[in-house]
């Protein structure tokens, strides 16, 4: 039953409850469990995201500019966590923080005005001149 009322005061079958605690854990958000969204932190609110689409069994997860506005330990954490989800899920990542970017440690794809330019490692996509070119001016 979708319906807003029954939605709102439904009941968690221990099986959901289980899941609802590996997914905490897996975001670091178990200690923040009774607390409301609102007052998580930036990051956490960030990985709160993650965890609704891990709660619904998403295969795929796009996630966007998750870097942008977190500190350097939560650009850390959410990079680590990323990397943990990438063994079980597909996930695509939209950034524009190259440092974050090469921290996933995974090929990377860019675009340019909505095509393919180039795709590699990160080493290969800085070196790229139509990269360079399209995004440098040089």
């Amino acid at each position: 039953d979708k319906r807003v009322f029954p939605t709102l005061f439904a009941k968690m079958s221990a099986a959901e409850l289980e899941s609802l605690e590996i997914v905490l854990e897996k975001i670091n958000l178990s200690s923040k469990s009774n607390v409301f969204a609102g007052s998580l932190s930036h990051g956490q609110k960030q990985w709160l995201e993650i965890g609704m689409l891990l709660m619904q069994n998403a295969q795929l997860l796009l996630i966007d500019e998750p870097a942008a506005g977190m500190t350097h330990q939560e650009m850390d954490k959410t990079s680590d966590l990323l990397q943990v989800l990438k063994k079980e899920h597909t996930v695509v990542v939209v950034e524009h923080d190259m440092d974050f970017v090469r921290s996933l440690e995974s090929p990377v794809t860019v675009l340019h005005q909505g095509s393919v330019l180039a795709e590699g490692s990160m080493d290969q996509i800085q070196n790229d001149p139509k990269v360079v070119e399209v995004y440098l001016g040089e």
